[in-house]
C-alpha cells in the first residue's frame, strides 16, 4: 500500500479519488482467525454512583471512593512484577479501568489502563508510576462528564484526554484510553473489490451526537486496514480494537483502543446506545 499525506483537505478532491469518513463502511465476512484470550472476569466498578447525568455533572472531580485506600507507593516502572503491581491492577479494575488480567505483571495491556487513569486524574502520561499516580489511586477523580442530560447508558468520547467512558443505567461502568482520528488529510492507494482504487479523507473524528448501529464480531477489513470487534456509530466511523493505539491520535478517523477493551465492550454496549464525541485534541 503506497500512502501520501497532503496538506490541505481541498487536495483530497483529487480527479479519481473516492472521498471517504471513518475507517469503511462496506459489511464482510470477518476473516478467519483464532480466538483471542478471553478476558478475565471484571469486578463491578466501585466508584461512586452516578445516580443522574445532571447529578454527576454538579459533582465534578470528586474523590471516588469515600473508605480510606493506602496505596503500596513504591515506584513501578514498564516490565514490572509482582504483589504491588497485583495490587494496581486490582485497583484499576475497582475504579472501573481495564488493566487486562490481574497476574501482577506490568505490560503493555496493564499500561493503557494507567494511561487512561493517569489522563482522568490530571496527571500527565507516563509508564512510570510514582507519587503522584500512587496519590491519585488513594483518592481518584471520577471523569468529567460531557454530556449532563444525557441518558444514562451512554458513551462518551473525550478527544481532549483520547478516553471513552462507557455510563450504563447511570454509573460509570468502563473506562479505557483511545486513539482517535488524527485530523491529518491522506489519499491511500490500495487494491480493494478486485482493482487498485484510492481513497481519501480528512481523518478527523467528528464532534456531535450519534448512536451505535452495525457491528461485526472478530476481524473486519475494510478499505482502510482492518478492525477488531468494530461497533460502527457514526457513518464508517466506529469503535474497535487495534494492535497499536498510542498516546496520540492516529486513526482514519474511527476510535480505537486496546484489544481486551475490544474484546469486552461489544457485551456492554448495544445497537441503538448514544455516543457524545466531544473536545479537540491540542498537539504538544
Amino acid at each position: 500500500m503506497r500512502v501520501r499525506r497532503l496538506p490541505r483537505v481541498a487536495a483530497l478532491l483529487t480527479a479519481g479519488a473516492v472521498v471517504v469518513s471513518g475507517c469503511g463502511t462496506q459489511r464482510l465476512e470477518p476473516r478467519a482467525q483464532a480466538p483471542l484470550p478471553a478476558s478475565p472476569p471484571v469486578s463491578t466498578p466501585v466508584s461512586t454512583p452516578v445516580s443522574t447525568p445532571g447529578a454527576a455533572a454538579q459533582q465534578g472531580p470528586s474523590a471516588v471512593t469515600p473508605e480510606a485506600v493506602t496505596a503500596p507507593r513504591k515506584t513501578l516502572r514498564l516490565g514490572a512484577k509482582g504483589k504491588t503491581v497485583t495490587w494496581m491492577q486490582k485497583r484499576l479494575i475497582e475504579l472501573g479501568y481495564r488493566p487486562g488480567k490481574v497476574d501482577g505483571q506490568y505490560g503493555g495491556t496493564t499500561l493503557a489502563a494507567v494511561w487512561a487513569f493517569q489522563k482522568v486524574n490530571g496527571i500527565k502520561p507516563t509508564s512510570t508510576i510514582a507519587k503522584r499516580t500512587w496519590q491519585a489511586l488513594e483518592s481518584p477523580r471520577t471523569p468529567k462528564v460531557l454530556a449532563p442530560n444525557g441518558k444514562g447508558t451512554r458513551a462518551e468520547v473525550n478527544l481532549s484526554k483520547q478516553i471513552m467512558v462507557l455510563y450504563v443505567r447511570g454509573e460509570v461502568k468502563l473506562i479505557t484510553h483511545i486513539s482517535s482520528g488524527s485530523g491529518i488529510p491522506y489519499c491511500e492507494t490500495t487494491t480493494w473489490q478486485g482493482k487498485e482504487q484510492r481513497f481519501c479523507g480528512s481523518a478527523r473524528t467528528p464532534t456531535g451526537n450519534y448512536r451505535t448501529t452495525w457491528r461485526v464480531s472478530g476481524w473486519h477489513k475494510s478499505y482502510l486496514g482492518e478492525l477488531y470487534n468494530p461497533i460502527f456509530f457514526n457513518g464508517g466511523i466506529a469503535f474497535h480494537g487495534a494492535l497499536s493505539v498510542p498516546l496520540y491520535p492516529a486513526s482514519h478517523g474511527c476510535v480505537r483502543m486496546p484489544m481486551n477493551v475490544a474484546q469486552e465492550l461489544p457485551g456492554l454496549l448495544g445497537k441503538g446506545v448514544p455516543v457524545h464525541v466531544r473536545g479537540a485534541y491540542k498537539r504538544a
